[in-house]
């Protein structure tokens, strides 16, 4: 015999938002009061340190104006032209690599020798070949943002399970079909990560181009903001780029959580 709760409604799932972004939120918050309170107290010269306050009262005035903007989308173009033609080159590159054995001691010690150069020392030979405009900025972010992906990719095709392409090969799949269909698969995460961690160095090339060199871009309007003392400007400008920075970044993280639902590692971070 069943038995029936009366006055009780059944619960519906909802989505509830995760104590992690309240827990985010209140680590943002208390930060940005501190920094008012060091400002505020004189424990930093208020005329280089101007209060948190003071600042986003003028990110407000100049989110409004179009030069902002256009300093925004030059940075941003020079971010996403040398990202994307860093992935289109080390990506390819990555996965002969390692997939080659051969190739790979052919070329390791020229992997080696280029992977510490600094990017910033290649300013000076930047400039000399593409002058100080977009191109000089473009390669300087794709230099930086090779390596991550390219070793994701290699170490992503070296990782691949041996038993997975031994069973493929004996299920009659060729080369190229073991290459679509296991490699590819097996190294999409760690193209991803590599993809994700080079944004973000991209970001910060794009920027130092614009600072050191004069480049076009939000660097450039923060070093006149700072040759013209307008500090709360200038620190206006800064706060912009770790809002961009961090847009992105989460930005990356729901394509790549999109684009690799299928993914074991992304099925676990969703159940956790």
């Amino acid at each position: 015999m069943a038995f029936v709760e009366v006055g009780t409604a059944p619960r519906r799932p909802g989505r509830t938002v995760p104590s992690s972004f309240w827990l985010g939120l209140a680590g943002v918050v208390t930060a940005l009061v501190a920094v008012e309170a060091v400002a505020r107290l004189g424990v930093l010269p208020a005329r280089w340190f101007p209060p948190v306050t003071i600042v986003f009262a003028t990110l407000t005035q100049l989110v409004p104006t179009g030069d902002f903007w256009v300093d925004v989308g030059r940075t941003l173009q020079g971010w996403a032209v040398g990202l994307g033609l860093a992935a289109a080159l080390a990506v390819p590159i990555g996965m002969l690599v390692g997939s080659v054995e051969t190739v790979y001691r052919a070329l390791r010690a020229i992997i080696e020798f280029l992977r510490p150069i600094p990017s910033v020392a290649l300013i000076p030979a930047a400039v000399l070949l593409f002058g100080i405009g977009t191109g000089m900025k473009v390669f300087l972010v794709a230099f930086a943002a090779f390596w991550p992906i390219l070793f994701q990719s290699m170490y992503g095709v070296r990782d691949v399970d041996p038993g997975i392409k031994e069973t493929a090969k004996v299920y009659g799949l060729g080369p190229l079909a073991r290459f679509v269909w296991v490699i590819i698969p097996s190294t999409a995460a760690y193209v991803a990560t590599g993809v994700r961690i080079s944004s973000a160095i991209a970001l910060i090339l794009a920027l130092t181009a614009e600072i050191v060199v004069g480049a076009a871009g939000l660097g450039r309007a923060i070093m006149t903001a700072q040759t013209a003392a307008a500090i709360p400007r200038m620190y206006a400008l800064i706060a912009v780029t770790g809002i961009l920075g961090w847009l992105l970044n989460g930005a990356f993280q729901r394509i790549e959580r999109w684009f690799l639902r299928w993914h074991p590692s992304q099925r676990e971070e969703m159940a956790a």
